[in-house]
């Protein structure tokens, strides 16, 4: 697959994110004629595994979910009103229900849910490559799924393209301009990182995805990169 030769190159993390501690892991899954596939099984394991692990009362304590809570509020996002998104799946696993939407998304959210890292998955033939996280410089616009346009402050922590569109807020909004769909067939696949989370768990959290949509016929780059801010940008 193309991008696989230049997998190392394909995200930059900018200088100016240091002091927040952000770090990622990515890779690149792709498919030549996209089907539709159950994770029935997947799902129904994952909800046992879940309830022996959590209760709704003690997810706010568990170190992994509060990395992610201390982070929002470092960037001023209340968490007590805009969840984690891999605690909100969590929440709704432990509530009794689990959102299906399609093959990649529902691979993406039960990696979420089992490893408790923000799952990124972006449709890459409604991108331009090379990939850039930094921080909005202000007047950027964002189109986020199931939301209206709004138009970002400045020292916003973002992942644009390389044409401009902001395809994602780090870590918790992603833009509809570059959401996955039933005909998607490659995809750049991101764990977002905060301080307090290991590395490995977030790199974990990709291979999961990985691990389940080979179950759907899909290939990958065969690795998964590890970024961090960059001495450039």
């Amino acid at each position: 697959m193309e991008h696989c030769s230049e997998l190392d190159s394909l995200l930059e993390v900018d200088r100016a994110l240091t002091p927040l501690g952000i770090f990622v892991a990515y890779t690149v899954v792709w498919v030549d004629h996209p089907q539709p596939y159950s994770f029935d099984g997947e799902v129904e394991e994952l909800v046992k595994s879940l309830r022996s692990r959590y209760t709704l009362e003690s997810l706010k304590s568990d170190p992994t979910f509060r990395a992610y809570r201390d982070f929002y509020w470092s960037i001023g996002i209340d968490p007590t009103k805009v969840r984690p998104s891999s605690e909100a799946l969590v929440r709704r696993c432990l509530r009794g229900s689990f959102p299906r939407i399609n093959t990649v998304v529902d691979a993406g959210n039960i990696a979420s849910a089992y490893t408790g890292i923000p799952i990124g998955l972006y449709d890459m033939k409604r991108t331009t490559p090379p990939y850039r996280l930094t921080l909005s410089s202000g007047g950027e616009t964002f189109n986020p799924i199931g939301g209206k346009s709004e138009v970002l402050p400045k020292g916003i922590p973002v992942l644009v393209d390389s044409a401009g569109t902001v395809m994602h807020l780090y870590p918790h909004r992603d833009s509809v301009e570059t959401a996955i769909r039933e005909d998607t067939s490659h995809v750049f696949v991101l764990g977002a990182g905060v301080p307090g989370v290991e590395k490995m768990r977030v790199a974990e959290s990709v291979k999961k995805v990985v691990e389940l949509l080979s179950a759907a016929g899909w290939s990958y780059c065969g690795r998964v990169v590890m970024k961090e801010p960059t001495s450039r940008g």
